[in-house]
């Protein structure tokens, strides 16, 4: 009787750790996408050297196509590239840094690239992270 009781109120189960909202995650890399457009639209709307042009116009294309891609396999109920959102993450910290090493000429376009990139880079480790312990197998074991 007490193992009936202990395994209904076990919250180790497989179900309860690596069940995934496909929804949850398909909102994120959507939020991902934007930011991407947004990062995109940026150096045109502040003021911008051509290297934050081209910079943010590359980057943001590859954002903008990456989370995307992990939001259509969402859509079709398959889990997110794991390798996918990891490039995308990449991506993020290179917009974080990207102001310090490139003149983006204006403050306004440098903060915004800097956040943007750091909303990329948590969503998108996120969006692994989920990603990834929804896809381990139920057993594993660290070898010795």
């Amino acid at each position: 009787m007490s193992d009936t009781t202990r395994t209904e109120t076990n919250r180790d189960s497989r179900n309860d750790y690596d069940s995934l909202n496909t929804d949850v995650m398909q909102w994120v890399s959507a939020l991902v996408a934007l930011i991407g457009l947004y990062v995109v639209a940026s150096p045109f709307i502040f003021e911008s050297t051509d290297a934050a042009i081209w910079n943010d116009t590359l980057v943001g294309t590859g954002i903008f196509l990456l989370a995307g891609y992990n939001f259509y396999r969402l859509s079709k109920d398959r889990l997110a590239s794991v390798g996918i959102a990891s490039l995308t993450v990449l991506l993020g910290l290179w917009l974080v840094a990207a102001p310090t090493v490139i003149d983006m000429g204006s403050d306004t376009l440098a903060t915004g690239t800097a956040i943007s990139g750091a909303a990329t880079a948590v969503l998108s480790a996120y969006n692994a992270y989920a990603n990834k312990k929804a896809d381990a197998p139920e057993h594993t074991h660290a070898r010795a």
